[in-house]
């Protein structure tokens, strides 16, 4: 395969992290690591061996340029990256443990990035050279501003032929159903691929599954079939995939997702389910869609890439951190050995 060059447009926040599955009350320090949904998926192309470019604005103080070496460190590509602005936007987490459900509280209000003008970014140029262009719901939800430079990333990247994929992400923390909708249907338009979990159709763009109830911790597959259905008929998107977690605790979820395009799938196909027990969950979504680009560009089908996506995104769900660090042939074999999590000698 033609080494090929992915771009995002996001957020990088400082992630401040509680010990293990100490409480927030409880702690008295913090790991400390960054990450956040576009960088997310950045670094898993980088470590799939793509040429993986990541776009923001961060500080030119020692805690933006923290975050930036922290994506050199993976392989990423920061040239892009705009340097101004007073601060990198932070996010604490508390793990959560059997029923007890993680916790995350935001501390991101005018952050670099939020405040960027579109005009910070000449995206025509940004994207000359490009094969595919990601981003997720978060990215507008940061604001006007945020809103104004992806519309026009989007058509920078339509104009130049570049492939568009979507995740919806919709963050309740972050604004309401009604503001998501009005703001994320028009941008469907110029989106080739869309990737949604169980209910950010619903959240974000006013779609529901039809009997299905996200808490209940079973699925009702028909359902999200005919969603990816009704999504791709109305949006025109080529593919659509939705990741399906059954959540039995905050330790335990069962991991799929199905997939839906004209090449391979005209019906709707579900992957294989995982059994997880978690470790870190923060991210795995983000591991999907990277692992979905990874397979859309590499594999010879639509069924392959979805495959691939999930076991990538299982394999994340093991590891503490947002960043999924693991390689080709780490999901090529959980693909083909089912993971028995035998010691590798």
């Amino acid at each position: 395969m033609k080494n090929k060059n992915v771009i995002t447009f996001g957020e990088i926040m400082l992630r401040l992290s509680t010990p293990g599955f100490v409480r927030f009350v409880q702690s008295q320090n913090f790991d400390v690591t960054f990450g956040g949904g576009e960088a997310n998926v950045a670094v898993s192309l980088a470590n799939y061996g793509l040429e993986s470019f990541f776009v923001t604005k961060l500080p030119v103080h020692e805690i933006g340029q923290s975050a930036v070496n922290h994506l050199r460190r993976f392989g990423v590509n920061t040239d892009l990256i705009v340097r101004g602005g007073e601060r990198v936007g932070i996010y604490f987490l508390e793990t959560g443990a059997s029923q007890r459900a993680s916790k995350v509280v935001y501390d991101r209000s005018n952050s670099a990035i939020s405040e960027a003008a579109a005009s910070d970014f000449d995206w025509e140029t940004i994207m000359e050279g490009m094969d595919w262009f990601h981003w997720t719901g978060i990215t507008p939800a940061l604001g006007k501003n945020a809103q104004s430079s992806l519309l026009r990333a989007c058509k920078a990247a339509r104009n130049l032929n570049v492939k568009i994929s979507c995740d919806l992400n919709f963050r309740k923390k972050m604004w309401s159903e009604s503001e998501a909708q009005k703001v994320m249907n028009p941008l469907m338009e110029y989106v080739d691929v869309c990737i949604a979990n169980e209910e950010d159709a619903e959240k974000s763009l006013g779609m529901k599954a039809k009997s299905t109830d996200v808490e209940a911790g079973e699925l009702n597959e028909a359902g999200y079939f005919e969603l990816a259905k009704q999504l791709k008929s109305k949006y025109g998107f080529e593919t659509v995939a939705i990741t399906l977690r059954e959540s039995f605790s905050a330790s335990r979820n069962g991991w799929s997702a199905l997939i839906h395009d004209d090449k391979d799938c005209e019906l709707p196909y579900r992957s294989t389910k995982y059994d997880i027990q978690i470790v870190d969950r923060v991210g795995g979504g983000d591991s999907f869609a990277s692992g979905l680009i990874y397979g859309l560009l590499s594999k010879s089908n639509t069924k392959e890439a979805l495959e691939f996506a999930v076991a990538a995104s299982c394999l994340k769900h093991t590891i503490p951190g947002d960043f999924n660090l693991v390689t080709v042939d780490e999901v090529e074999k959980l693909i083909s050995n089912g993971g028995s999590g035998r010691v590798e000698r």
